[in-house]
């Protein structure tokens, strides 16, 4: 069967939309992976590795496949709520994550990078820099690293609320101790 148009000719359909549509058409919900899958398997490569990341990623478009029928529709964008279910799914991979900002603090390598010439230069040009990063990423508590992380990956402070499941003033104060906490460690380890 041939999905039926949602918007019309060149016209983009929200996510909400396809989420709608893809409770009577399943197939519908490909759109939506589409869409966002390169974005959630980067935020979930920068969390726990890219070993994890493709395993990761699928699992949270399976959470949100069979969920689909208690999305909360007023909100056009799924991103926040895709990445609330990657946050929820990483934090059973927590000790990994820790392992793997531990991992990039001893060596300064970041498997998530590109192998390229031009990679490799940035790698060595920015290598203590980013050891300092992990290593004050991988001091933070769960709830300060989730804000951190996802506000790396471009979501707003309102998407982060949505996306973890609680206030802005919560995702604004877990982002200003995480910043105050990360601007100690790094100050420490320049010294140090």
């Amino acid at each position: 069967m041939i999905p039926r148009p949602l918007a019309p000719p060149g016209g983009r359909v929200d996510d909400a939309a396809l989420i709608r549509a893809s409770r009577d058409e399943p197939e519908r919900f490909a759109e939506l992976y589409d869409r966002h899958a390169a974005a959630i398997r980067s935020y979930t490569v920068r969390r726990l590795g890219p070993d994890a990341a493709d395993d990761l990623t699928a699992e949270t478009f399976l959470q949100a496949f069979r969920d689909r029928g208690r999305y909360d529709a007023a909100f056009a964008d799924a991103r926040p709520w895709l990445y609330g279910i990657a946050t929820n799914l990483i934090r059973r991979h927590r000790r990994s994550e820790v392992r793997f900002f531990k991992a990039i603090a001893r060596t300064g390598v970041d498997p998530a990078r590109e192998t390229t010439l031009e990679a490799v230069t940035d790698r060595l040009a920015a290598q203590a820099m980013r050891k300092r990063l992990a290593a004050a990423l991988a001091r933070l508590n769960l709830g300060e690293r989730d804000a951190m992380v996802l506000l790396a990956s471009g979501l707003s402070y309102k998407e982060i609320a949505r996306a973890l499941d609680v206030s802005v003033g919560t995702v604004s104060s877990r982002v200003n101790r995480a910043r105050t906490k990360m601007r100690a460690t790094l100050e420490d380890t320049r010294h140090g």
